[in-house]
């Protein structure tokens, strides 16, 4: 009875002080929905991955995440990558419109990263997740781009050589565009889905180190 009750006060403490840092992290960060500026709502990680700072992800790390994705629809895809240099774009640096995809965006490689497609069967703000690769949302456009074909950004030729290549594979459509992609928006995306990933490894941190210190 005494290691009942013991236990129960320890699980109180550790909920109380999970809701104390919940609540310093919106006073710190802003209070946020979990519903991004596009319409896409965003599950919540309980392992809490920091995917920011290992954006190419090979795919779902969890069975949570797996199922998630499982209802969304697939397309499969062959999805190759490219830069913003001349050898994908004919462009150089000093080009006022480097960088600059069709949407208007600039090229981003990120939690959100941008990538091309064919706008009749992905329009400009499209979201997939792509196996290998990550969250990708629509922005660009190419004349080799056509039917069921992707084009990744990567930030260097070599990025595309070691990371990708040129792969057929199936892709998640997590949410479809509605023909327009702003600097606003994907920012946005990726600012709210880095505060929540942070902010479910501080919780994760909590747990494990409470829970581990239980004594039975």
């Amino acid at each position: 009875m005494k290691i009942c009750k013991t236990l129960f006060l320890r699980v109180a403490i550790i909920i109380l002080f999970i809701l104390a840092i919940n609540s310093t992290f919106n006073h710190v960060f802003g209070a946020t929905s979990e519903v991004d500026p596009v319409g896409f709502q965003f599950k919540t990680n309980q392992r809490g991955k920091l995917v920011s700072s290992e954006p190419m992800s090979n795919g779902p790390e969890t069975i949570e995440e797996a199922m998630e994705f499982l209802k969304y629809p697939k397309h499969e895809v062959l999805a190759t990558g490219y830069t913003a240099g001349y050898e994908s774009t004919g462009k150089y640096p000093e080009s006022p419109s480097y960088g600059v995809t069709y949407s208007g965006v600039k090229v981003k490689r990120d939690v959100f990263s941008t990538i091309a497609a064919d706008l009749a069967v992905f329009p400009l703000g499209t979201i997939l997740w792509i196996p290998g690769y990550g969250y990708g949302v629509v922005a660009d456009k190419g004349g080799a781009i056509k039917g069921n074909h992707l084009d990744l950004y990567y930030e260097t030729v070599q990025d595309v050589y070691d990371n990708w290549g040129k792969k057929t594979l199936e892709v998640y459509v997590v949410q479809k565009g509605n023909g327009e992609l702003s600097e606003e928006q994907l920012n946005k995306l990726n600012e709210m889905k880095i505060k929540q990933v942070f902010k479910d490894k501080i919780t994760e941190q909590v747990l494990n180190k409470h829970v581990s210190s239980f004594a039975f």
